[in-house]
C-alpha cells in the first residue's frame, strides 16, 4: 500500500498541528505509512492543487469553507471533509486517522 497524504486545514494551521502529530503517533503504531501536516485556510487551495494529497480535513472552526474548498479543488478529486467536532476537541488521533482512511477508500 502506498503512503497516505492526510492534509489538515485549520485557521492558522496551529491547532491542527498538534492533532497530526497525534495521527502521526498512532499510524506508527500500526504500521501505516503516512504523511500527516497541517496548513492555515489560507495555503490550502494553492498547496492541494500543486502537491499530492489523497484528502483533505478541515478544523469544525472554519467547517463554512468547506463548500469552497470542494468548489476550488473540484478538478482535483480530493475528498474533502470537516472534521469531526469531538474527534478534534479531543485531539483523538486515531479517531481523525481512520475517518481520513474511510474517506480514501471511498473515493478509490
Amino acid at each position: 500500500m502506498s503512503k497516505r497524504v492526510i492534509m489538515l486545514v485549520c485557521s492558522g494551521g496551529m491547532s491542527t498541528s498538534l492533532l497530526a502529530a497525534n495521527m502521526v503517533k498512532v499510524a506508527d503504531q500500526i504500521h501505516l505509512d503516512v504523511d500527516v501536516f497541517a496548513v492555515p485556510m489560507s495555503d490550502a487551495v494553492d498547496f492541494a492543487s500543486k502537491h499530492t494529497v489523497d484528502v483533505l480535513l478541515v478544523g469544525p472552526q472554519i467547517r463554512y469553507l468547506l463548500t469552497d474548498f470542494k468548489n476550488k479543488l473540484a478538478s482535483t478529486a480530493i475528498p474533502i471533509s470537516v472534521i469531526p467536532m469531538k474527534d478534534y476537541g479531543m485531539m483523538d488521533g486515531k479517531s481523525v486517522l481512520a475517518f481520513a482512511d474511510e474517506l480514501i477508500k471511498n473515493n478509490a
